[in-house]
């Protein structure tokens, strides 16, 4: 799960091991990354089986917190991980970490991202939906 800011706008995402998509959901940018992750993870798991056999949330360390952790094992069970960064001022591939972040470049290939031009959620919503099913249809 990661997020990343754009013009006033949160986008979080759950993705497997290959990088592909589970879960997405944009929030203004006053949400805090708990609060969308929770948001996001209370509305797909109502409405889909996506997370069903998610055994452990791998978090960067905006998601810290216990209450953060007890709250996704109180919805689906999973038990939180958080990838912190280095303390050091060098550059290090943090393990795991970087399936997130792939898949943030791919989407930041999409010639419709270099700037956030809509003014509702769920265009943008839309928009990278659409960018995902152009990057699967490229790929597979």
């Amino acid at each position: 799960m990661m997020r990343v800011k754009k013009a006033g706008i949160k986008i979080h995402i759950a993705v497997d091991i290959l990088g592909l998509p589970h879960a997405i959901m944009l929030t203004t940018a006053n949400v805090t990354d708990r609060d969308g992750a929770i948001q996001m993870t209370t509305y797909y798991r109502n409405i889909t089986s996506n997370f069903d056999s998610v055994l452990k949330f791998l978090v960067d360390g905006g998601y810290t917190g216990e209450k953060f952790a007890k709250k996704i094992k109180q919805l689906i069970g999973a038990e939180v991980e958080v990838a912190k960064r280095s303390e050091l001022y060098t550059f290090a591939v943090i393990p795991k970490r970087w399936v997130v972040e792939r898949t943030f470049a791919w989407l930041d290939k999409y010639r419709r991202f270099w700037k956030n031009c809509e003014r509702k959620l769920q265009n943008t919503f839309q928009t990278v939906t659409l960018a995902f099913i152009r990057l699967l249809l490229k790929k597979f």
